[in-house]
């Protein structure tokens, strides 16, 4: 296979005794969030210098640098002799062209090393070890072993509270960090784990309609078959420069954007790449990376949502109160006033799974549409009437009924429609949304009511049948929690752009459902605290 762009030409060697003896090579491969280096194995600085592969080498070129992993290759087509081949991102961060001057040499080893292995020797860890631990992790000079290596000791040994208030405010350290030189910037989370919950898409509007400011730069799906981003993309651009970013707040109080393009917290990106393939997201590195994440942003308060319930990531009321009381005491000691809400985390928010489902389900809502799913719309206005109950004019429990005011009035609408208008937005009609043109049903085995729907179940069958790649593909739920169904009717439909997609989705969804069915006292208790 061709790894190159076929319409790159040959690269000129370089000319004797230039001092960057190498050509630089855009290698298209996305090494997703690592920084890779190719060298030819017959390359005379690559025996001379002694390279050995997925070692650290620091590449330079356009009075840039990278420090990348060495992959050695042999085949021409990738890199020659004369050249030194860079992964997507990598040659991105060099802004230059195919065959401009480069050098390669060893780089430095970390110099955080030693606190990594008192770190793996089930050590306590201080303040300036996790600044030069975090600091390495952002300039990338730690390798995929070393990265999964502190992964998995500070999930094994689990970090005490100042631990993470150390990895939090290092991760906050580093990047870029916003100042909007106002109060209060108001941002809401979730830890997540539970399909179709865009409330996000619902509580901006609303607050920035209020007046007060709320930024939101939201994260692409890594495991689940949408992120906000992925289902605003449907209404608007998401990948918008900081700039166009910063002047569509000021005017609309709000924005619903990809927050990428930013580099807050760039060493959680990092770390992220690591956890997410390991499955490992303990609670001290979720508290890190939730809070940097809205420190560098710029964010004085946040209302932060855990979901509890069987297959969602909490999966009982003490670790949801455990799991409080850290975020409330890291956020204090970074300055962060935060409202932590435990939420209903049985099953999936809202009827849609998948971007354009998710995305119909948010303007129904908007619209006031009597078909908008009220588990989604409820959550939404109490999330938002949280939100609001930060600003000093607002007393406390009136939030929900000023959110709904604003909801119903038709205000929330007319700031979604100007943000989108903003970001550059796209023509959408949730009354006939143009889903993946392969659908089947799912049809219950039994009569009853449904006592049970397995998140996980669910958010796999999504992503298998092609969400949130796939816009259009998804699940469609035709039953909640407690409903009556009849043996042979329909649970969900699953969309699907392509018939093998729509295949494995099948195979899946035949193999384990999602749903449970049996009598009424069986569905589980809710887990609240509105």
């Amino acid at each position: 296979m061709n790894a190159q762009n076929d319409d790159h030409p040959a690269l000129p060697p370089p000319q004797e005794g230039d001092a960057f003896p190498l050509r630089l090579r855009r290698v298209a491969v996305d090494t997703y969030r690592e920084n890779v280096a190719y060298l030819h194995r017959d390359c005379e600085i690559y025996r001379a210098e002694g390279f050995q592969a997925l070692s650290k080498v620091e590449v330079r070129a356009n009075g840039r640098r990278v420090l990348a992993t060495l992959n050695v290759v042999d085949d021409p087509r990738i890199v020659r002799c004369h050249e030194v081949g860079l992964s997507i991102d990598a040659f991105a961060q060099m802004g230059v062209e195919n065959g401009h001057p480069a050098m390669i040499a060893q780089a430095e080893p970390p110099t955080s090393i030693p606190a990594l292995h008192r770190k793996i020797a089930g050590e306590r860890l201080a303040r300036d070890d996790f600044r030069a631990i975090v600091r390495d992790i952002a300039e990338h000079r730690y390798s995929k072993i070393e990265l999964t290596a502190f992964v998995v000791a500070t999930n094994q040994g689990e970090l005490d509270r100042e631990e993470v208030y150390f990895l939090t405010e290092a991760m906050a350290a580093v990047g870029h960090r916003i100042d909007w030189q106002e109060r209060p910037v108001v941002d809401k989370h979730c830890i997540g784990g539970i399909p179709g919950n865009r409330t996000s898409m619902l509580v901006v509007p609303i607050v920035a309609a209020h007046g007060m400011l709320c930024p939101k730069t939201s994260s692409r799906a890594i495991t689940s078959p949408a992120g906000t981003a992925d289902t605003m993309e449907v209404l608007a651009q998401v990948e918008l420069p900081v700039e166009r970013l910063n002047e569509i707040v000021r005017e609309h109080r709000g924005c619903l954007a990809w927050g990428g393009t930013a580099k807050l917290s760039p060493a959680d990106d990092v770390l992220i790449s690591v956890e997410r393939p390991l499955s490992i997201d303990s609670p001290g590195q979720m508290v890190a990376s939730i809070l940097s994440k809205k420190v560098a942003a710029g964010s004085t308060h946040l209302v932060l949502d855990i979901p509890v319930g069987p297959s969602a990531k909490v999966r009982s009321m003490p670790e949801a109160q455990k799991l409080r009381k850290l975020f409330e005491f890291v956020a204090t000691r970074m300055g962060l006033t935060i409202d932590v809400v435990i939420t209903d985390g049985r099953q999936p928010i809202g009827n849609g799974i998948g971007p354009v489902l998710e995305a119909r389900d948010v303007m129904q809502v908007l619209e006031n549409d009597p078909r908008a799913p009220n588990d989604l719309r409820q959550k939404a206005l109490r999330l938002a009437g949280r939100m609001l109950e930060f600003d000093p004019d607002v007393r406390g429990g009136d939030g929900f009924a000023i959110a709904r005011d604003i909801l119903d009035s038709g205000r929330a609408l007319a700031r979604m429609d100007a943000i989108v208008r903003a970001q550059g937005g796209k023509a959408f009609d949730h009354n006939a949304p143009q889903l993946a043109r392969l659908a089947f049903d799912v049809l219950a085995e039994a009569d009853g009511v449904i006592t049970g729907i397995d998140n996980l179940q669910l958010a796999r069958i999504a992503r298998l049948a092609g969400a949130p790649k796939m816009l259009a593909s998804g699940v469609d739920l035709l039953k909640k929690l407690g409903d009556p169904v009849q043996k042979g009717e329909a649970l969900y439909r699953v969309h699907a752009d392509y018939p093998s997609d729509l295949d494995f989705a099948r195979q899946a969804s035949a193999r384990a459902s999602g749903y449970a069915i049996g009598g009424a006292e069986e569905v589980p208790h809710l887990f609240v605290e509105f």
